[in-house]
């Protein structure tokens, strides 16, 4: 090979290199470490939650990759009945900092739900899918009846590799809360790659690497994105896309030593409410 032509390979080498450590630092992002994500997800991060998307206290939602070695073994299973939901205790060294509200009622009001997230940009509707996310949705009943969503703010936007923004965290850092967590449901099927298309307006919950570590972290898809196959689906926003699009607009600040993106635009659910359809 020519002198030149090795330095060019040479130099599209160390690029590809570099793109490869940017979407592992970007995945880390994703997952929420219970955390205390996506993600981190990338978002969303979080104990109880693309996306990155860990609980406990200085913990925060990781990747796969980044809390392989530090999560938390899993708690003590906690035995159901079919049609029940299994709302597992926080594993040990992963409750701290958690917002204690008590458990869901075990069995769920199947069905099509209405959630309402009041922000202070403007109102954001949904549908929750109650069959096919029925244990997602009626933790999400619950904590909302628990006024838990109230006053938080949207800790997260990623805007580079997978487009979300993460909210549903009472700390606001990643790495809050209740303190309980539960398996996934209604997962999109994986291609080839291993990874899902998740479709601008669906709203996802993210989750630690720790098994049963959803919580009430999730993240609003505002850009077709491509994640791994393992987030659970439970809506589709129906109006409010625009209040979403307007934060995205205004982009994601510096990551900071825990490497999470606040948005520059700042936005807080005031309230968030969920009825039956």
């Amino acid at each position: 090979m020519a002198g030149k032509d090795r330095k060019r390979e040479l130099a599209r080498q160390r690029y590809e290199r570099q793109l490869q450590r940017r979407a592992i630092r970007q995945a880390r992002a994703r997952r929420m470490k219970i955390i205390g994500t996506v993600l981190a997800v990338v978002v969303v991060a979080g104990g109880s939650g693309a996306i990155a998307f860990a609980m406990g206290g200085p913990e925060k939602k990781k990747t796969t990759a980044a809390a392989a070695s530090e999560t938390p073994s899993a708690a003590p299973s906690v035995s159901v009945k079919p049609g029940e939901c299994a709302y597992q205790p926080l594993p040990a060294g992963a409750a701290q900092g958690a917002k204690d509200v008590g458990k869901p009622p075990v069995k769920p009001d199947k069905g099509k739900y209405r959630m309402t997230i009041d922000t202070s940009l403007g109102t954001i509707v949904a549908t929750a899918d109650g069959t096919k996310a029925a244990c997602t949705v009626n933790s999400f009943k619950y904590l909302a009846s628990k006024k838990f969503f109230n006053n938080t703010k949207c800790h997260r936007l990623v805007t580079q590799g997978i487009k979300v923004l993460q909210c549903g965290d009472p700390t606001g850092t990643g790495t809050g809360g209740p303190a309980y967590g539960f398996g996934n449901e209604n997962v999109p099927k994986a291609g080839k790659s291993g990874q899902a298309t998740y479709k601008r307006g669906v709203i996802a919950m993210a989750h630690s690497s720790a098994p049963n570590s959803n919580g009430s972290q999730f993240f609003i898809v505002y850009g077709d994105s491509p994640l791994p196959a393992d987030y659970t689906v439970f809506g589709e926003i129906t109006q409010g896309m625009d209040v979403v699009d307007k934060v995205a607009k205004a982009g994601a600040e510096a990551a900071d030593q825990t490497g999470n993106t606040a948005p520059k635009k700042k936005i807080e659910i005031k309230d968030l409410t969920v009825a039956k359809m």
